[in-house]
């Protein structure tokens, strides 16, 4: 036999041995059928038209996600909590590392700082954002110190009023940003 012959009848059987199985499968059935609106929900929604929502009245999940709220208070699209309050405190702890940033949570995490003028104490901070309004319970400051012992680092405690001296610092920069930001803008 012809070694071009041979080649094409090995060629023809392994796409037969492949497609069998395919041709016997048949033709594919389908009945797509899309879900109705119940009568009386057919209306258009022109844009000045409020509907209700889960998120409230004429608002939307892209309302919500992409801050298109009635507040003006510097919450801003890009975040999920207060954009003078999230830069005031990345501001406040800048000195210390940053070991995490959420800022759609509003949660700043740091790596322990010792301060070089104090060596054998270290601290690190928990910033909360709670909310997109530039309030006073807006952010609130978890503060941990560690002192060095024997070779290790024993927990510490925290001066009382070191976490609301931190707040206290974050608030005034956010208030100067917020400033700064409309006397750029009148």
């Amino acid at each position: 036999m012809n070694s071009r012959l041979f080649h094409f009848l090995t060629v023809a059987l392994a796409l037969a041995a492949f497609c069998a199985p395919l041709a016997a499968c048949g033709p594919i059935k389908s009945e797509a059928s899309y879900p109705t609106r119940p009568k009386g929900t057919d209306k258009i929604l022109y844009s000045d038209q409020k509907q209700e929502t889960i998120w409230g009245e004429g608002k939307t999940v892209g309302d919500k996600i992409f801050g298109k709220e009635d507040d003006n208070d510097g919450g801003g699209a890009g975040i999920g909590v207060n954009s003078f309050l999230w830069r005031a405190s990345l501001d406040t702890v800048s000195f210390m590392p940053v070991a995490s940033a959420d800022p759609f949570g509003g949660v700043i995490l740091t790596d322990w700082y010792e301060n070089p003028d104090q060596p054998g104490q270290r601290f690190k901070l928990s910033v909360y954002i709670l909310d997109r309004q530039l309030r006073a319970d807006g952010v609130r400051v978890s503060v941990f110190k560690q002192t060095q012992e024997k070779g290790g680092w024993r927990d510490a405690k925290v001066p009382a009023d070191m976490a609301t001296n931190i707040e206290n610092t974050i608030l005034t920069r956010a208030r100067e940003l917020r400033v700064a930001q409309s006397g750029k803008a009148g």
